[in-house]
């Protein structure tokens, strides 16, 4: 059939419209006319019969195999700008509707973390990223999106998937960049053994890995694995959360330091290793709210190793069960909000009660982060402002930071 492509899903899949319903298809964009077979709702192998003026030559060779982006057949300005509309649509949805501001975009290969597929092989091994919707490995050697001192790491990925890997199975890699060096991450893997242990310890050696867990259990900690945020220097346990790219951590941070202003008192709910609590200790005193208490105790020992930071406490609880009730929040100046990809709807409701003045609402969902706006601007609080960040360059993941003023004060 011949289709014209309405708009892109959340998903950045072209949506056509038959007489018999919608129709999804990949790797097009808005306006394009297609031809392609139709099967279970979908073209999957569209031919481009009238293109966008938007579309261009994707950088990267490995484009059309790769499910690591979907969206380099766009050009940059329509990226922002679709990343912008995902963000007014969804509050659209909700019945909002607040200033948008221009997409900040992180430059090509900046990503500081990856995590890698690894496979064993009859003739070897296989690192890359997964095909779209497939458990198929490809590699992925000229990648666009990772730091290039992601990629030199590979050599020495194949020969942690040889040492330790299983044919039956795949292993993920998470490869870090941090202040010591590569920070590896490997889940998957055969049980440990001494063999195998002293297997990857030699890895580690002979490729400079700054440290080296396997399933969770360290195996090489050979130099401090540090990130700065703000004015400290902290250790983020293996694995932990980390921001994609450091140009979208300083557009974030920048995003939220701003919204909380000269707040003296600053709650960070949801704060991870301190990514937004370090850089607002400068200026706050800040009290940092996480389940994770590995990471709440990185956050301590970067606070306590830097100067010059007024004070931040820590308190480990599980905010989906145990949401900070209105009257501890009204102790704050400011709050700072950033919740996994499901939002934070119990937390939300008690923020919505409370009379803190400023709220910082950092997202990676603008569907749950339109409906729990909702929530807010129901309650009384003003959404004054969204800024679009983008980290996940080509791909249709979408971040943002908001401002919310609490107008029953």
């Amino acid at each position: 059939m011949t289709l014209t492509i309405d708009r892109l899903s959340l998903h950045a899949e072209g949506v056509a419209r038959t007489p018999e319903g919608t129709v999804h298809v990949p790797g097009v964009l808005p306006g394009e006319v297609i031809e392609g077979a139709i099967a279970d709702g979908r073209v999957e192998v569209p031919k481009i019969v009238t293109p966008s003026p938007d579309r261009v030559k994707a950088p990267c060779a490995h484009y059309r195999a790769c499910g690591g982006c979907v969206l380099q057949h766009g050009s940059d300005d329509f990226v922002a700008r679709w990343k912008a509309q995902v963000v007014e649509t969804a509050l659209k949805g909700q019945g909002l509707s607040a200033p948008v501001g221009a997409t900040m975009t992180s430059p090509a290969r900046s990503r500081r973390r990856a995590t890698f597929a690894g496979r064993r092989t009859k003739a070897g091994t296989l690192i890359g990223f997964h095909a779209r919707a497939s458990d198929t490995v490809v590699e992925i050697p000229h990648c666009q999106l990772v730091d290039p001192a992601l990629l030199a790491v590979v050599p020495a990925l194949r020969a942690v998937v040889l040492a330790g890997g299983s044919r039956k199975g795949g292993l993920d890699l998470t490869a870090t960049l941090t202040e010591g060096g590569i920070d590896l991450a490997v889940t998957g893997g055969k049980p440990m053994e001494p063999a195998l242990f002293q297997s990857l310890s030699a890895i580690a050696e002979s490729a400079d890995l700054a440290r080296l867990t396997w399933n969770g259990e360290p195996v090489a900690a050979r130099r401090p694995t540090a990130q700065a945020f703000g004015a400290a220097l902290v250790e983020p346990p293996a694995g932990g959360f980390l921001q994609a790219t450091k140009p979208g951590e300083a557009a974030l941070v920048a995003a939220v330091t701003g919204i909380v202003g000269p707040a003296a008192r600053v709650l960070d709910l949801f704060s991870g290793s301190g990514t937004f609590t370090l850089p607002l200790a400068a200026g706050a005193e800040v009290h940092a709210v996480e389940s994770d208490a590995a990471a709440l105790a990185a956050l301590d020992r970067g606070w306590r190793r830097a100067t010059g930071l007024k004070r931040v406490t820590t308190e480990t609880r599980d905010l989906f069960r145990r949401p900070l009730l209105p009257d501890e929040i009204d102790r704050f100046d400011a709050v700072v909000l950033d919740p996994p990809r499901a939002g934070a709807e119990a937390q939300v409701a008690e923020i919505a009660a409370s009379r803190v003045p400023v709220l910082a609402y950092v997202s990676c969902s603008p569907v749950t982060f339109a409906r729990d706006a909702a929530r807010l601007v129901a309650a009384g609080f003003a959404l004054e402002h969204v800024d679009v960040i983008d980290q996940f360059r080509w791909s249709a993941h979408v971040e943002l930071v908001a401002r919310f003023r609490n107008t029953r004060r």
